[in-house]
């Protein structure tokens, strides 16, 4: 008797915390980093923004994640709640009891689904940074309330420093087998930032766009704490990428406005994220977006190289690769795909270091590569003052299909390909080397592949590939 009066007793508090915690937090996060992918998912992630059997207020700010301001040094929050209300970003330097307020901007975000739900979009911009100190903030109001408390440490803004940034794309909600590892990756400051290049949530439209809201949930532990930018995949195309376009904050200035593509500086590199879905999607986006980006791109490439002195490293970044080695027939498979005629000969002529897809859910890594001809630095050191950039494809980061096959027999160009579930760290270390890890999650963590590139020179026509004799393929 006394052992089931302490069972009760024990039900009874579990569920008063269960319903405590709901009426704060609005929302159970249903992510299970084991599901497989022949899980009824539209069963399992039946609970919306809206749906949530206990009480909640609808003004409470859920979503948070950040990315780099307008501004080098600034830092931008971005959050969600479901009834318009005032959205203040509070935040202070770690040792100081001091808050400083910075009011949001509201947007509304009608979804393009039959219930034409409404979201609401805070973004505020936390400015006169202390470069490399921590900071903790939070968002919401007094009578909403706040979210839990945040930190991260502020960007530094001049190129000498040697920022770690986790790279990859094609992360669902369901199987994201790298949340876990990002999660730790991101709270114990072993990285500064997440690329995350295309493909979220499949599909974050889904379900009146509840399944964004889970995968914006999902993400919180990670980009709540380190700036999350981003590129748009083809799974972000329902309703004209309206998801894409309103949920997350990347910066205008250098770009289209709305994060299709755009471009910033990152210690001693120069990001360009470009929009490769254009080529694929015109039925939605209209025939004028390819021009106006590739407009936009030139002018954003001579200026990365009038200023390759102080950003020497070009690194750009897109959903779709150019170069695969996947046994399906995807663009990166012909001899003549879209991205590599779009954008190969202008890379090249540009001097980009590194172009990195997704797309593909495996990893791969070329050598230097031009025209679909190898040009090493040297044999023995093919990765130093090579003539021709290096491309790498890092979608594997986990969702609901499994991995992406490759040909039985590995191209003479690929220089490493590996199926499992990772990402990829990038270490920037200085203006002559950068260090690129593989972090195996189906193997714990484990670094499965490394290599250094090298360049003791940058810049527009500093490439001599076209002019070696060279199998092409």
């Amino acid at each position: 008797m006394h052992v089931q009066l302490f069972s009760c007793s024990a039900l009874l508090l579990f569920s008063a915390l269960i319903i405590s915690v709901s009426a704060v937090g609005g929302l159970f996060k249903t992510y299970i980093p084991s599901l497989k992918s022949n899980v009824d998912s539209d069963k399992v992630l039946s609970v919306g923004a809206t749906d949530f059997p206990f009480p909640q207020d609808l003004r409470y700010p859920r979503q948070v994640h950040l990315s780099v301001g307008e501004y080098n040094g600034d830092m931008v929050a971005t959050w969600t709640t479901f009834q318009n209300t005032k959205g203040v970003v509070q935040y202070n330097l770690q040792g100081t009891s001091l808050w400083k307020d910075a009011n949001a901007t509201v947007t509304l975000f009608t979804d393009g689904g039959t219930e034409k739900r409404q979201l609401f979009i805070h973004r505020a911009t936390m400015t006169n940074l202390k470069p490399a100190k921590f900071y903790n903030y939070r968002v919401g109001n007094e009578d909403a309330g706040w979210s839990a408390i945040f930190s991260y440490r502020a960007p530094i803004t001049g190129p000498d420093w040697s920022p770690v940034v986790a790279i990859y794309g094609d992360l669902g909600n369901v199987n994201g087998r790298s949340i876990g590892r990002l999660q730790t990756e991101a709270e114990m400051r072993s990285i500064d930032a997440v690329f995350h290049v295309g493909d979220f949530a499949y599909n974050m439209e889904d379900q009146n766009a509840r399944i964004g809201d889970m995968f914006m949930d999902q993400i919180e532990s990670v980009a709540a704490y380190v700036p999350y930018m981003t590129a748009v995949g083809n799974h972000e195309r329902g309703y004209n990428f309206s998801n894409y376009r309103n949920r997350f904050s990347m910066p205008k200035k250098g770009g289209d406005g709305e994060g299709l593509w755009y471009s910033f500086d990152y210690g001693p590199a120069h990001i360009i994220t470009i929009n490769t879905e254009v080529y694929f999607f015109q039925d939605i986006t209209g025939p004028g977006l390819i021009g106006r980006q590739k407009k936009w791109l030139k002018e954003d490439l001579k200026k990365a190289n009038e200023n390759r002195a102080e950003r020497p490293w070009l690194i750009v970044l897109g959903h779709k690769p150019m170069y695969c080695s996947n046994a399906d027939a995807d663009d990166c498979t012909y001899y003549e795909g879209f991205i590599r005629y779009a954008f190969e000969d202008l890379f090249y002529d540009s001097g980009v270091d590194i172009y990195i897809g997704a797309h593909e859910h495996s990893y791969e890594r070329s050598w230097p590569l031009y025209n679909r001809k190898i040009c090493n630095g040297s044999y023995d050191h093919p990765y130093t003052d090579p003539s021709a950039p290096v491309h790498i494809i890092t979608g594997s980061a986990g969702m609901y299909a499994e991995h992406s096959d490759f040909t039985k027999d590995k191209p003479f160009w690929s220089a490493y390909r590996a199926r499992n579930y990772g990402y990829n760290k990038f270490h920037i270390s200085n203006s002559t080397h950068i260090f690129v890890e593989w972090v195996d999650d189906e193997l714990n963590g484990k670094i499965t592949d490394s290599f250094w590139i090298i360049k003791s020179k940058h810049g527009k026509g500093t490439y001599d590939c076209h002019l070696r004799q060279g199998k092409r393929w």
